[in-house]
């Protein structure tokens, strides 16, 4: 099993599942967020919070305040942090109303809270991310790749400008969020993006590396054939 050069961190909200890849030596970290919870039919956010912390306590693990206004993003960031020493907390690097969250990052870098700014997608957004953690205790930014390229734009050259913006501070590190397929691991790395998201299925994905293109050609044919036969299709 090859153990890609880029942290993976696993992105996602059913809890069998993080139970699950916590022993899974490619992984260095997890993430989530309200939408992967709903979707998983959680309905307490903090009880969820705390029984998967019951299990991941090495891992670094990401948890997102929901709140609009600022002053209740402090507030929630605050609480969030204090469930563990592992514990990220994603900020939105705007609000609802377009609002920047430079003071939030910049006061809970004061405090010491370690965040996972998200769903940046330019440049500049990544200038102001790092402007504001000046003195903080090291965070990750999350920079959405994938959606960048569901826009028709390589996100390539974005992803590798924001390295050099976040070279001078260390403490930063670049997260190459919502990937598609496989492939984008293989660009993370080649980039030197710090750390990409997976979910439990690209993950999954990931056995195939380098796999023979002949062997995997036969064996889509094989697929096609066994699931016709089981359809029971006649002609």
């Amino acid at each position: 099993m090859e153990i890609p050069h880029v942290k993976i961190y696993a992105d996602g909200a059913d809890l069998e599942s993080i139970i699950a890849l916590a022993e899974d030596p490619r992984i260095s970290g997890f993430t989530t967020n309200p939408t992967l919870m709903r979707k998983a039919g959680v309905d307490n956010y903090e009880s969820f919070a705390h029984k998967v912390l019951e299990t991941i306590t090495r891992h670094p693990i990401s948890f997102e305040v929901f709140a609009d206004e600022p002053a209740e993003m402090v507030r929630q960031a605050r609480l969030i942090s204090s469930w563990g020493d592992n514990v990220y907390v994603k900020i939105p690097i705007t609000n609802t109303q377009g609002v920047p969250s430079d003071e939030v990052i910049r006061e809970l870098s004061a405090d010491g809270v370690h965040l996972n700014v998200t769903a940046l997608m330019t440049v500049a957004q990544v200038e102001a991310v790092a402007q504001a953690s000046v003195g903080g205790p090291g965070h990750v930014v999350s920079v959405f790749a994938g959606r960048i390229a569901d826009t028709g734009r390589d996100p390539m050259p974005i992803m590798a400008q924001a390295l050099e913006v976040l070279a001078p501070q260390p403490e930063l590190e670049l997260l190459w969020a919502s990937p598609r397929e496989v492939l984008n691991v293989r660009q993370a790395e080649q980039v030197g993006v710090h750390i990409i998201t997976a979910t439990p299925d690209l993950i999954a994905k990931m056995a195939s590396f380098d796999k023979d293109l002949d062997q995997f050609s036969l064996e889509t044919v094989q697929m096609f054939h066994d699931d016709a036969a089981a359809a029971g299709y006649t002609l």
